[in-house]
């Protein structure tokens, strides 16, 4: 019994923190935004919904892989998951920066209040997934099976799969690699100092568009990464799956604090995690219940979420 239960609890936590870090690359995309802006681009569910589109159209179309093909191996995999990846990277970037441009960029620079770009961003979301909608004709679009998801090994009795190990060491590389960079480089300080203040950033010479479509273009690369991962694991997707999990990780951006990178991991995996447990021990149905139950006991306590609101932190 005690051997049985340590098996499917190894299972839950693996495949909680796959779909944890899901939630951790969609939350950055939310973040950036919100860091620089100060305004919730809604639009990012649907660009990660496009992720996985994208996603499937190169295992599809590209390398020719339908539902009878046999998985590949070996470099020819690899090769495909990279190419996977980087499409949906870009793909999802492009259209930030895009959306950025055409829904955004105008009311910002006519100075309108900040309920404009927020009525914007919402109606481009719905733009966005009713386009989808029409072209899909609202049916789920599965993905040809490109890897086996087979077991590297066993720990404490569960086994330890394949596509959950590759999105659990490629997340946290993906979210090393983005704090690096805005740490580190050029764009990444512009990026903290228009956050901070972007007034004082306008006058020591940041160039505001710039860094505005770079943030854009960043956390479409977070978003579009996380639509990779996403098909790599449930092997489908629909016009709608954006909305579902664009909740959920905002959720996950609200509980570790809007703004703050580090907060959007911790609450990117608690909530992978929670959702993973409660869906096991309480069923499926009870799942957005228990999250959402979590965000309001957080929100009461703190407000600004468990990791504090970075902007508030930084303009206070």
């Amino acid at each position: 019994m005690l051997a049985n239960f340590q098996a499917q609890f190894t299972s839950l936590t693996l495949g909680g923190l796959s779909l944890g870090f899901i939630y951790v690359l969609i939350a950055l995309g939310y973040t950036m935004v919100y860091g620089v802006l100060r305004m919730i681009n809604f639009a990012n569910s649907e660009i990660f919904m496009y992720g996985t589109f994208a996603t499937i159209v190169v295992i599809r179309d590209v390398f020719k892989f339908t539902q009878q093909s046999e998985p590949a191996t070996g470099l020819k995999l690899v090769f495909i998951l990279l190419c996977c990846l980087f499409a949906s990277m870009m793909f999802s970037g492009i259209l930030s920066i895009i959306l950025e441009l055409v829904a955004y960029r105008r009311l910002r620079n006519r100075g309108s209040n900040k309920l404009a770009p927020l009525i914007s961003a919402i109606g481009m979301s719905i733009v966005l997934a009713e386009f989808m909608r029409i072209l899909t004709d609202s049916r789920y679009v599965g993905s040809p099976r490109v890897m086996e998801k087979k077991s590297l090994a066993t720990v404490f009795g569960g086994d330890v799969r394949l596509d959950n190990t590759i999105i659990i060491v490629a997340g946290l590389v993906l979210f090393v690699i983005l704090q690096l960079f805005v740490q580190r480089t050029r764009l990444g300080k512009a990026i903290r100092a228009v956050s901070m203040n972007e007034e004082a950033s306008k006058l020591m010479g940041v160039n505001l568009n710039g860094v505005v479509s770079g943030t854009f273009l960043i956390g479409g690369l977070m978003t579009g990464a996380a639509g990779f991962f996403y098909t790599l694991k449930y092997e489908n997707t629909a016009f709608s799956i954006g909305f579902e999990l664009g909740i959920a990780a905002f959720t996950a951006a609200i509980l570790g604090g809007i703004g703050n990178i580090k907060g959007a991991f911790y609450g990117g995996i608690s909530l992978g995690l929670l959702e993973t447990y409660a869906s096991f021990f309480l069923g499926t149905q009870w799942k957005a219940v228990t999250v959402f139950l979590v965000l309001v006991v957080v929100l009461y306590f703190r407000p600004n979420g468990v990791f504090g609101e970075a902007i508030t932190q930084t303009r206070a």
